[in-house]
């Protein structure tokens, strides 16, 4: 297995500390990855571990303007500029395999058809990025709007669909990634089969817990298959309720989910939890009971203090902690962490779309190596 937990010593060492997938919204012209982002990665690579920002396995998995594929040649030939570069800076970099589902918009789909899910339910207020303007990501101007109102998936589209996550994980490891991370979260197309009410089907993909677990475990085994079980992760949102995606029983729901992936051998879960203000924390016992049924390696990450990753550390619920948000501004966040030094401030209106600015123009703190 690539990743041997990390059950001793201090946080402060930096193989302990995991940068989660973050959307940037820059890539080129046919979603292919830049000698730009490129450079951002690699400033980050002191990181244990980078998961790449969301990277659809085909173009009906765009959700949003500007993010990158990993669906044919060109985008490999991008993705292994990035690679190469993180890999010289000492680093190491899984792609994140990426199906948005419904979370998409006509503009952004083959021939302006509707998005695909799990069943034909519309998330009200859950809003994509989409390039209204045709500016491109350097000029960095986009809008927010709805989803577009999905259709169902027919039961014989599916699986060329968990073909596709095989296909692209075989071209991320060709394109120089360590592994990939399977995006199960954030209402997603996984998620989208998961949970309760974002899945209403009546087939064999739906109604039972089984069955809706059925999707998840179809595209784990396939990745599995294609590049080996131990460069493989997955990332889940056990008790969060983004873009509409919610559970009835979800504690329920995502233990038997872990007990899948355990079967299955993966390397890694990778937890992301509830960030936003005064969001409820994950209970104890769940944490406790997750890492009693899966034995792999597993990664929390969600608006995590120094002193909250210790703790989850120490109590042994987590192997390495994510930190998302403050890898923007701080390419060197793993040594500032360690040393107690001061962080800096994200500019948040560069966070979509544009250049340099707010992406690869932020400073090292002064003694830190590059």
């Amino acid at each position: 297995m690539l990743f041997t937990p990390y059950r001793l010593g201090p946080l402060t060492l930096p193989n302990r500390i995991v940068m989660p997938p973050m959307t940037r919204s820059r890539a080129a012209t046919g979603n292919v990855a830049t000698p730009l982002m490129a450079q951002y990665y690699a400033q980050r690579a002191s990181a244990g571990l980078i998961v790449s920002e969301g990277t659809q396995i085909s173009p009906q998995g765009q959700g949003y303007a500007w993010t990158p594929g990993i669906h044919d040649d060109a985008q490999v030939a991008g993705w292994r500029g990035v690679t190469d570069a993180v890999h010289a800076a000492g680093g190491r970099i899984f792609a994140q395999l990426w199906h948005v589902g419904r979370i998409s918009h006509v503009d952004l789909q083959p021939n302006g058809a509707a998005p695909v899910s799990s069943s034909a339910l519309q998330a009200d207020g859950v809003k994509v990025f989409v390039d209204v303007a045709g500016t491109g990501p350097q000029g960095g101007v986009g809008e927010m709007v709805q989803h577009s109102m999905p259709r169902a998936l027919e039961i014989t589209e599916i699986p060329q669909i968990v073909r596709d996550y095989a296909l692209a994980a075989r071209r991320a490891i060709d394109a120089g990634f360590d592994g990939v991370e399977l995006h199960g979260a954030n209402g997603y197309l996984i998620n989208q089969f998961i949970d309760s009410r974002a899945d209403q089907r009546t087939d064999g993909y739906g109604g039972s817990l089984q069955n809706r677990l059925r999707f998840l475990r179809e595209v784990a085994e396939a990745v599995a298959a294609e590049v080996g079980a131990d460069r493989v992760g997955v990332r889940l949102a056990p008790l969060t309720t983004l873009q509409g995606a919610v559970d009835d029983t979800p504690q329920a729901t995502y233990l038997a989910a872990a007990h899948i992936l355990d079967s299955i051998g993966v390397a890694y879960l990778h937890i992301a939890e509830a960030d936003w203000e005064d969001a409820p924390m994950m209970p104890v016992a769940f944490k406790e009971a997750l890492r009693m049924i899966y034995r792999g390696t597993l990664i929390y990450a969600g608006k995590y203090t120094v002193e909250r990753a210790e703790e989850a550390l120490a109590k042994g619920w987590a192997d390495l902690i994510g930190f998302g948000r403050p890898f923007i501004a701080n390419p060197d966040l793993p040594a500032r962490l360690q040393q107690g030094l001061a962080l800096n401030a994200p500019d948040k209106a560069t966070y979509f779309g544009g250049a340099e600015a707010g992406f690869t123009d932020y400073p090292i703190a002064e003694g830190v190596e590059a």
